[in-house]
């Protein structure tokens, strides 16, 4: 290569950018103190790991197939719903449990089982014993396979067909249960702290950056709005209202807002006089730009470390309420059902048991993950 030809090839090299980093130098700090916890950093996908398996819930645990093969055809009796015509019996929902259905489909073809065959609200009608009945390994063989009519060698007496965590008192697999309960309290404290976050923090942002007597009245407001009683209309407003997904959610946002609105609000005072602001008030940006393009992303670094928080809390509560008897619709997967079953038969101590255990360990998990977000978003940390 030539002098000329090279210089062109190092001012090219020169010239060319740096490549653009994903994270800027301050989020790529808070990772790292973020990973630098490790508590919280392991907490943090663990719990990823079990979310992601409760939402795809019915292939782990359903009374279902999750595939199916029948005289060449592929079904997906786990999303779809087939008529009993279709296996050759009548115009009915058809129950894949049964002998029936299982021989005709076994001579044409094959079929795919989750891990467990009961879905959160399957009976289980060959349990060895009266509901509630206990975990299958603390049963010998020929006592949990008593119920089948060719004992240990019937070939339905299987891993699949027995109850890991025993059954509640209307003999429902407790595993199962607690799969679909464990995925409506994460989905449930999800969304009522994203609602609440959102209304809370539109609220404190106008507090503090309007001030004046929009601060004092919407401050006022607040002020008797929290002193209410929230528990007792919780439960009064749950006892008129039909039970359900998003009438509990409405109810529990009327409340859960309020905590977001004074730290966004201290936030917004005490930024809304510094410099940038003003300059862009001279340039004539408007108002709620420069509320929400420039105020907001350092007003939520406070508030992004309460989330964790106010996401245990809120499974707490959606628990609290279950076990009270004013939650979730009856018959509904619920962790706070299974405290409230524990509590009615004492003498099935692994209902109690399995729901206390699973609160413990998703509300730790929690509670390290928000440790670690504290952290994380430190200034003595972050900018050292």
């Amino acid at each position: 290569m030539s002098a000329p030809a090279s210089a062109i090839a190092r001012d090219t090299v020169a010239a060319t950018p740096p490549a653009r980093r994903r994270l800027s130098p301050t989020n790529l700090r808070r990772w790292q103190n973020f990973k630098a916890n490790r508590r919280g950093y392991w907490s943090f996908w663990i719990f990823l790991v079990l979310f992601g398996l409760s939402l795809s819930a019915e292939l782990i645990a359903n009374d279902r197939p999750i595939l199916v093969s029948y005289k060449g055809e592929l079904l997906v009796p786990v999303f779809v719903n087939y008529p009993e015509e279709k296996f050759g019996g009548f115009l009915a929902t058809t129950d894949y449990r049964s002998d029936f259905i299982q021989e005709e489909i076994n001579a044409n073809g094959w079929m795919v089982w989750p891990p467990v065959r009961y879905s959160y609200q399957t009976v289980n009608s060959e349990i060895p014993h009266s509901a509630p009945t206990q975990p299958f390994w603390l049963m010998g063989a020929e006592e949990r396979c008593s119920a089948y009519p060719k004992g240990v060698d019937d070939p339905k007496c299987t891993l699949g067909n027995l109850n890991w965590l025993g059954t509640d008192d209307q003999a429902r697999d407790v595993l199962a249960r607690l799969i679909y309960g464990f995925r409506i309290s994460v989905l449930f404290g999800l969304a009522l702290t994203v609602l609440s976050a959102l209304i809370g923090v539109t609220a404190g942002a106008i507090q503090g950056f309007f001030g004046g007597w929009t601060d004092l009245l919407m401050q006022r407001f607040i002020e008797i709005w929290s002193s209410m009683p929230s528990l007792y209309i919780l439960l009064i407003i749950a006892a008129i209202l039909p039970p359900g997904f998003f009438v509990l959610l409405g109810v529990m946002l009327l409340f859960q807002w309020v905590g977001f609105v004074g730290v966004v609000r201290a936030e917004f005072l005490r930024a809304r006089n510094f410099e940038y602001v003003r300059a862009a008030r001279a340039l004539g940006v408007g108002d709620w730009t420069i509320m929400f393009r420039h105020l907001l992303p350092n007003a939520m670094v406070a508030t992004l470390t309460f989330l964790p928080f106010i996401l245990s809390g809120s499974i707490a509560t959606l628990t609290s309420l279950d076990f009270l008897g004013f939650g979730m619709p009856p018959g509904s997967p619920s962790l706070g059902e299974m405290i409230a079953q524990g509590k009615n038969n004492l003498q099935a101590p692994w209902l109690g048991l399995t729901a206390f255990f699973s609160m413990s360990v998703m509300l730790s998990l929690l509670i390290f993950i928000g440790e670690a977000v504290r952290d994380a978003f430190d200034p003595r940390k972050t900018y050292r």
